[in-house]
Order: structure tokens, then C-alpha cells, then sequence
């Protein structure tokens, strides 16, 4: 079942031609799924996307917790404009730009993490590289002995902070986030000059609203979260596909272009 639309916020309106278009993934275009590649991708959902890149003039990227090459697979073969794990990696074209991190210290934390796993069946530790997040989706009985084991081991790993989400913690390097890799976009063709729209349903997703609101944007809660500062709300990733839909069609009745993508 769909989750309510938190504080009753009314839906968004179409996109015009003059928004640049930030879209989380998981529990925003893609339903959750007990393990993160057990997820599914609706076929319309990238056709609908490549429509909408094409009226906005390419000023649409995906922006994820996950790997820009977890993304490429996922929406393969459309190739979009991304940034991966919370903006450490991000990508216009075949312009790229990532974080260095040192990775040693994480990989000890790993490996202690795979170790507490192991002791609690259905805790799964997703290894982005430089990001390691903890599950317990499909084991909430271990929620307090992740945490508690996140949290001690954080204070061991310097330069890093714990980012909570929906059944996961997240371990993070500091000083990057969603809404800083949303100003970068910002900064560059196509996206510079636009109304910036973030859509997401996760707490890392509060810093891409912040953003786009501080650039003259607006955003979008996705699923029920009471205390967001999102302006709209849609119910769950099938809403934010209908509501993507309609705006390219949208587009498409305003564009003087009137081919469309097949």
C-alpha cells in the first residue's frame, strides 16, 4: 500500500520548461525491495525520463546513494547526468568528478561490519567503496544492535558521519551531501539559470529540498515523513511516475519542438 502523503501536502504542479530536475531513486522512481539489487524498474519510467530530458534540454540528473554505475545498470541504456553516493561522484555528459577518499580505514569497518552481519541473518552491509551503509530492512529485530554498533564505530573512523535512513545507517565522508552536489549542477550548463525541483522521500533527500529552495526552486516528498521541508507531496513511486508523465506531456503541448523521443 502506498504510504499517505506526510502533513497532507497538496501535489506538485506540472514542470515547465525553465526547471532542471533532481530525482532520488530509491522510494522516489523505485519501490523499496528487502535487498538493494532485489529492486525493480517500471520500462516506462526511463522512457518517461528521457522525454523529460529532452524538453528540459538536458537539465534532469539523477542524484542516489548509490554508485553512478549501479545507476548506469539500472536505467541502462539511457545514460543521465548523476551524481552517486550522496554527490561524492557526479557526472554532466562525460565530465566527471569524484571525491578522493582514503578507503583503508573503511575497509576495517567493513569487515567488523560483515562480522555483526553474519550474527544477525537478514542485516545486510551494502560496500559502496568509499560509503558503507548498514540494512535492516528484513531483520528489524537487529535495528538496535546496528545502530549501536554504528555509532561506536564512527567515533573510529575519522572524517566520516552516520547518515540515517529509511531502515539503514550510512557511513559517510564529511563535507558532501545531496544539496551540495545540487549547487554544483547548478553552476554548469544545462542546469545553470533553471528553476531547480528536487524530489525525494528519504531524510538524505532534506538537503537536496534545502538546496533547491535556496536557489529559487521548489520540492517534493515522496511517501509519508512528517517534519520535511518539502513545499509538495506524492504518495509513493508510482504517483511521482503518473505526475512525470503528465509533465512531459506538458512539455510536449508547450515545446515549439515538437518532435518527440519515440
Amino acid at each position: 500500500m502506498a504510504a499517505a502523503i506526510s502533513d497532507q501536502r497538496a501535489p506538485p504542479p506540472a514542470l515547465d520548461a525553465r526547471c532542471a530536475l533532481f530525482l532520488d531513486v530509491d522510494g522516489t522512481l523505485l519501490d523499496f525491495a528487502p535487498t538493494p539489487d532485489g529492486v525493480v524498474l517500471s520500462p516506462a519510467v526511463p522512457r518517461t525520463l528521457q522525454r523529460l530530458q529532452h524538453h528540459l534540454r538536458g537539465a534532469l540528473a539523477l542524484v542516489s546513494g548509490r554508485p553512478i554505475a549501479q545507476l548506469d545498470a539500472l536505467f541502462a541504456p539511457l545514460r543521465l547526468p548523476a551524481a552517486g553516493l550522496h554527490g561524492q561522484e557526479r557526472r554532466i555528459e562525460d565530465a566527471r568528478v569524484d571525491a578522493a577518499v582514503d578507503l583503508a580505514p573503511v575497509r576495517r569497518i567493513a569487515s567488523e561490519a560483515q562480522a555483526l552481519a553474519r550474527t544477525h541473518p537478514g542485516v545486510i552491509v551494502e560496500d559502496k567503496g568509499a560509503n558503507l551503509a548498514l540494512h535492516w530492512r528484513a531483520a528489524p529485530q537487529a535495528a538496535d544492535a546496528v545502530r549501536a554498533y554504528a555509532h561506536d564505530a564512527v567515533r573510529r573512523l575519522p572524517g566520516y558521519r552516520l547518515q540515517p535512513g529509511d531502515h539503514v545507517l550510512e557511513f559517510m565522508p564529511d563535507g558532501m551531501d545531496k544539496g551540495d552536489a545540487v549547487l554544483a549542477f547548478l553552476r554548469e550548463p544545462p542546469f545553470r539559470d533553471r528553476t531547480p525541483v528536487f524530489v525525494g522521500d528519504d531524510l538524505t533527500d532534506e538537503f537536496g529540498f534545502a538546496a533547491a529552495h535556496d536557489s529559487g526552486g521548489w520540492s517534493v516528498l515522496v511517501g509519508g515523513r512528517p517534519g520535511s521541508a518539502a513545499r509538495y507531496g506524492l504518495a509513493g513511486p508510482s504517483a511521482v511516475a503518473a505526475w512525470l508523465e503528465r509533465s512531459a506531456g506538458a512539455l510536449s503541448s508547450q515545446s515549439d519542438d515538437r518532435t518527440e523521443i519515440p
